[in-house]
């Protein structure tokens, strides 16, 4: 059955999967979401018999519903190929009685590779379903891992332009190495005065210009975002859920529609709302546990009702879920409204307006199959420590944030469901957080130092993600006040 895509803002025409990946954010300032959710059409033993690229497809070909399998296997056979350090793409690792999904095997060493190594192709075919003669012009805000995935997946792709704008103090080192080293004449890498939240409103702001709109169509470009706002960001991200449950069946480690568990840290929300939409593809999932650092906007949430922004925001050493806007939580409220857009569009309306807003008891009711608690950068830190002394196994972050917020589900509950804690980052990325959460001793070593120190304690060779930006010259280092980011984007464009 053909899945359409509409805005979550406004009852219009719907749209083909290709016209919304090419769109990337709806007119009206939306979100596109699919008609209707589907179901799995293999067993979860048939899928348990097929590697990550035949998973993939599976999922993919019930979303993508315009492109031909040619094109659609195409797109994968491309993304899921030497880029990544291991055959698996995502395997599964066991410790300390829960089952890390490690996504971040891919070539910027962080889980958005998994999504923005196929984006590109699936845009650029996209292009060509529609005759699209315009260049189309990728335009991002990154907390630090979706800049550098995006650049890595469209730079020298031809027929498109990337720009990303970044905190320029609200990311890590090795974060901001990966970034200003890109290489590509059709890339632009921008540091802005302020955090991430300003960054991705200003890139909306721009996305919604329809004078700036109309003029880039008159020279020849059109915008698109990578976004986890764009759809296509989206739907590869639900594969590696359904793979993670095939892979525990495949090794008897459950039984076929064993319910499991699944830890998601997040800021943005896309990469939790990617498990609930396969949990409601059919894959046996009990609870959706939503981990947040001290940015804790999304547990309060999931407590009182009520999404407030109004609130400090805390630069953590988990710096990709430093947000306190989660655009991608819009397509939830949509859902749990009834698909209600007038009811959508005053939430988010309330949110730009006064930064709150409040649901309804019978929307609450509807968020059973989650969970969320936070983890403060003390507990962090001490999970860090934790799981490598216990078992030497390293974990970045962001993923502890996750572990630790495991640990409180389990001694609220008792819930012995067998778990998979989404592990989003290599240790790697974050060096001196997760080195001086092991021991302080570490700190007074230089940034690559302590990427040896890392590889050499937790017996892991270096990713090469790292080692080419050891000596990489710096590339781009422009920097602009939020005001002047449309200014950026016609200079770059020369409009």
């Amino acid at each position: 059955m053909e899945v359409l895509y509409s805005s979550t803002r406004s009852n219009g025409i719907p749209v083909k999967a290709s016209q919304a990946i090419l769109k990337g954010l709806s007119d009206d300032g939306g979100l596109f979401v699919p008609d209707h959710i589907p179901a799995l059409d293999k067993t979860l033993k048939e899928l348990s018999e097929m590697n990550y690229k035949q998973v993939a497809y599976e999922v993919m070909k019930l979303y993508l519903t315009d492109f031909t399998e040619e094109e659609l296997k195409n797109c994968i056979e491309r993304a899921y190929d030497s880029k990544f350090d291991t055959e698996v793409i995502a395997p599964l690792v066991e410790a300390e009685g829960a089952y890390y999904l490690e996504l971040f095997h891919g070539s910027t060493i962080a889980f958005k590779d998994m999504a923005l190594s196929i984006l590109p192709h699936l845009m650029i075919t996209s292009a060509k379903k529609n005759q699209i003669s315009n260049e189309i012009v990728i335009l991002t805000a990154t907390s630090g891992d979706t800049g550098k995935a995006a650049l890595a997946g469209f730079a020298g792709v031809e027929g498109t332009r990337i720009i990303v704008f970044y905190p320029k103090n609200g990311v890590s080192p090795i974060q901001e190495k990966q970034m200003v080293t890109q290489k590509g004449d059709n890339t632009l890498v921008v540091g802005i005065h302020g955090n991430f939240d300003d960054a991705q409103t200003g890139v909306k702001k721009i996305f919604s210009d329809q004078e700036l709109a109309k003029e880039m169509d008159e020279k020849g470009f059109q915008f698109s975002s990578a976004n986890s706002i764009n759809i296509g960001r989206l739907v590869p991200q639900i594969c590696y859920y359904v793979y993670s449950y095939a892979t525990l069946l495949k090794e008897g480690k459950i039984a076929e529609g064993e319910k499991i568990n699944v830890v998601v840290p997040t800021g943005n929300f896309g990469n939790i709302l990617a498990a609930y939409y396969a949990k409601n593809m059919g894959l046996p999932i009990h609870k959706l546990i939503c981990a947040s650092n001290d940015n804790k906007v999304l547990y309060d949430f999931f407590s009182t009702g009520v999404y407030d922004r109004n609130r400090e925001f805390v630069l953590t050493t988990s710096p990709s879920m430093d947000i306190l806007i989660s655009s991608n939580l819009e397509r939830l409220i949509y859902r749990i409204a009834g698909n209600d857009t007038e009811c959508n569009r005053e939430l988010m309306a309330a949110l730009s307006g006064q930064g709150r807003y409040e649901i309804t008891d019978a929307m609450k009711a509807e968020l059973a199959d989650f969970y969320g608690n936070f983890a403060t950068e003390s507990e962090t830190a001490a999970e860090i420590k934790r799981i490598y002394e216990d078992c030497g196994y390293v974990l970045d972050t962001h993923t502890a944030v996750a572990s630790a917020v495991y640990q409180k589900y389990l001694a609220a509950t008792d819930d012995m469901t067998k778990t998979i804690i989404a592990s989003t980052a290599s240790p790697f990325k974050f060096t001196r957080s997760v080195m001086n959460a092991i021991d302080a001793k570490y700190d007074t070593m230089g940034d690559f130092e302590l990427v040896d120190e890392l590889s050499k304690i937790a017996n892991v060779a270096v990713p090469n993600a790292i080692e080419e930006i050891r000596t990489a010259p710096v590339v781009h280092d422009k920097q602009c006040d939020v005001d002047r980011m449309q200014n950026v984007v016609r200079e770059f464009l020369g409009i």
